[in-house]
C-alpha cells in the first residue's frame, strides 16, 4: 500500500490538559508545529551528572578493591554497517557510570598508587584529516578538561602504558569479550613466566570480571541520574501522545514510528532506547513485533512499546489504543483488566518488598479477571499455576525489569537465591498484557477477543513514599485514551 502523507496542525496551547484536547483540521502546518507545541511540555533538560558525582561513584567501587587491583574497562568497537558506513555509536553503559566518557575506542584504568587511586582513559587522538570527514575529537587535551578523569593518553600508547600498570597488578578486574587485543594482552600478562615475575613477583595472578560489583552500584539511582531519566520519560511520553494524535485508519504502522522517534530527536534526545514495537492487529499479539510495515485498520488496536534514549538513560513505555479513537466493549473490557493489573502492580513497588511483588500482584488480577470474563475456566489457584495454569496461555512475560543506563538494566534478582528487596532509589518497569493470537496453534483463542493485544508499560521510582511514575504524564485511562485517540487535530 502507498504511504499516506502525514498531515496534522495545532492550535495554541497553555496547559498539558488542553492540548490533549485539542481539536484542529487536518492539512495545516507541518509536523514540526505539532512537535513544538509538544515541546512546551516536556520542560527543560537536567544539569549533567557532576565530576563529583562520578567521583563518589568511583570511590564506592575502589573501596571494595585491594592497592594491587587494576580495574580496566574497555568500549567496544564501532561497528561496519555495510561497506564502509558504521552503525551509531553507543559506548558501554559501565564506562558512562564511571566516568561519563561516550566517545568510541575508549578504555578505562583504574590503579592504586601513593596519591591512591588514578583515573586514566585512553582516547581517540587529535588528528586533522579524519576530524575533516568523520567530526572533531576531543582529544587527550579535551579529556582533561571538566572530565571526571586524573591522567589521559592516547589510545596508541594503550599497548605499552597498559602492560606497565599489568607488570604492578596483582589482580586484573577486566569483563573480556569485549575487545580481543586487550583479552590477548591481559592473559600473557597473566601467563608470563619470566625472571622478573620470579625475582620480584611482578605481574598479575588472577582475574575477575567487575560486572557484578558495578551491577550493584547502578542499581541504586542518585537524585541527579533519576533527573535524567524523567526527562526521557517526559520526552517520551509526549511522543507518544504525538502518535495516538496522528492515529486514524489507513495509517501505516511506520508513520506512528517515526511520529514518535522523529519527536525524540527533536526534543533533544539521542534517539529511542531499544528498536520501537510498533504493531496493529495480530501483529500486537507477537511480543517483540518488529516488522512496523503492516496498515493500521478501522477496528484495531495498535500497541506501541517505544522509549527514548537521554545521556545514556533509558525510558520504556508501552501504550495502546484503538486506531479510530474507541474501544469497542471486548477490546475495553482487556484493556481495563490489563490497566487495573497494572495499578494494582504499581502499588507494588514499595521498599521491603521483594521484587516480584508486583508481577504477583498483576499475575492475580489478571487471572481473576480473565475468570470473570469466562476465558480461564480454573480455579485461581489453578490458573496461577506456573506451568498448568492457563493464565500463561494469555501472559508469558514478567511484569518488569530494573531500567537505566540500559534499558534492560543490570542489577541481580535473585542474590543469594533468594528475591531482592525492593529500595528507594530503584527504577523498574511495570508492563503487565493479555495476548489473544488466533493465528497460535497452540492455544483454542476466544473468538471476542481475537487478534487482540494490550500492554500498558510504565517506569516506577522506588520511594520511601508512594511509587513515583517517572512516565505519568502519558495517558492511560479509556477516558484519556479515547479523548485523544482518531481525532483531529
Amino acid at each position: 500500500m502507498a504511504k499516506e502523507k502525514m498531515t496534522c496542525c495545532v492550535v495554541k496551547i497553555t496547559s498539558l490538559d488542553a492540548w490533549l484536547r485539542a481539536t484542529v483540521e487536518d492539512g495545516g502546518p507541518p509536523p514540526q508545529s505539532m512537535y513544538d507545541a509538544a515541546l512546551k511540555h516536556v520542560g527543560s533538560p537536567p544539569e549533567p551528572i557532576s565530576v563529583d558525582e562520578y567521583a563518589m561513584r568511583v570511590n564506592r567501587l575502589t573501596a571494595q578493591l585491594r592497592p594491587g587491583d587494576l580495574l580496566v574497562v574497555p568500549c567496544s568497537p564501532s561497528a561496519v554497517h555495510s561497506n564502509d558506513v558504521h552503525y551509531p555509536y553507543r559506548t558501554q553503559s559501565d564506562m558512562l557510570y564511571l566516568v561519563g566518557w561516550d566517545e568510541p575506542e575508549a578504555v578505562l584504568t583504574i590503579h592504586h598508587a601513593d596519591e591512591g587511586w588514578i583515573r586514566t582513559i585512553f582516547v581517540q587522538p587529535k588528528d586533522t584529516l579524519k576530524e575533516i570527514w568523520e567530526g572533531r575529537r576531543p582529544g587527550v587535551e579535551g579529556a582533561l578538561e571538566g572530565w571526571a578523569v586524573d591522567a589521559a593518553h592516547s589510545c596508541d600508547d594503550l599497548g605499552d602504558r597498559l602492560n606497565e600498570l599489568l607488570s604492578a597488578s596483582k589482580r586484573v578486574l577486566m569483563r573480556t569479550g569485549i575487545r580481543s587485543d586487550l583479552d590477548t594482552l591481559v592473559m600473557q600478562s597473566l601467563e608470563r613466566r619470566d625472571r622478573a615475575r620470579q625475582h620480584f613477583g611482578t605481574g598479575p595472578t588472577s582475574i575477575e570480571d567487575p560486572s557484578s560489583r558495578i551491577a550493584e552500584l547502578r542499581l541504586r539511582k542518585s537524585p541527579a541520574e533519576i533527573e535524567q531519566m524523567r526527562f526521557a520519560s517526559d520526552v517520551s511520553s509526549i511522543a507518544h501522545v504525538a502518535a495516538m494524535r496522528n492515529t486514524k485508519p489507513g495509517r501505516m504502522e511506520y508513520q506512528l514510528q517515526a511520529t514518535i522517534e522523529g519527536f525524540f530527536v527533536y526534543a533533544g534526545t539521542s534517539g529511542w532506547a531499544y528498536p520501537s514495537i510498533v504493531g496493529c492487529g495480530d501483529n500486537a499479539t507477537v511480543l517483540h513485533y518488529h516488522q512496523n510495515n503492516d496498515v493500521c485498520e478501522d477496528g484495531e488496536v495498535i500497541l506501541i512499546d517505544a522509549g527514548a534514549e537521554y545521556r545514556g538513560y533509558a525510558a520504556d513505555i508501552t501504550r495502546s489504543w484503538p486506531i479510530n479513537g474507541t474501544f469497542t466493549e471486548a477490546q475495553k473490557e482487556i484493556y481495563q483488566l490489563v490497566l487495573d493489573a497494572q495499578l494494582a502492580a504499581i502499588n507494588k513497588c514499595r521498599p521491603g518488598l521483594p521484587y516480584n511483588a508486583p508481577h504477583d500482584e498483576a499475575r492475580r488480577v489478571l487471572a481473576e479477571g480473565l475468570i470473570e470474563l469466562g476465558v480461564i475456566d480454573q480455579t485461581l489457584d489453578e490458573a496461577l499455576d506456573l506451568e498448568t495454569g492457563d493464565l500463561r496461555k494469555w501472559y508469558m512475560h514478567n511484569t518488569g525489569h530494573w531500567i537505566g543506563l540500559d534499558v534492560h538494566d543490570v542489577g541481580t534478582y535473585k542474590p543469594n537465591g533468594e528475591p531482592r528487596l525492593l529500595e528507594a532509589g530503584m527504577v523498574l518497569t511495570v508492563e503487565p498484557g493479555l495476548y489473544f493470537g488466533a493465528w497460535r496453534p497452540d492455544v483454542d483463542c476466544p473468538e471476542r477477543y481475537a487478534n487482540l493485544g494490550i500492554r500498558i508499560e510504565d517506569d516506577v521510582l522506588v520511594t520511601a513514599n508512594d511509587p513515583d511514575v517517572l512516565t505519568a504524564a502519558c495517558p492511560k485511562t479509556v477516558e484519556e485514551i479515547e479523548s485523544i485517540t482518531g481525532k483531529p487535530f
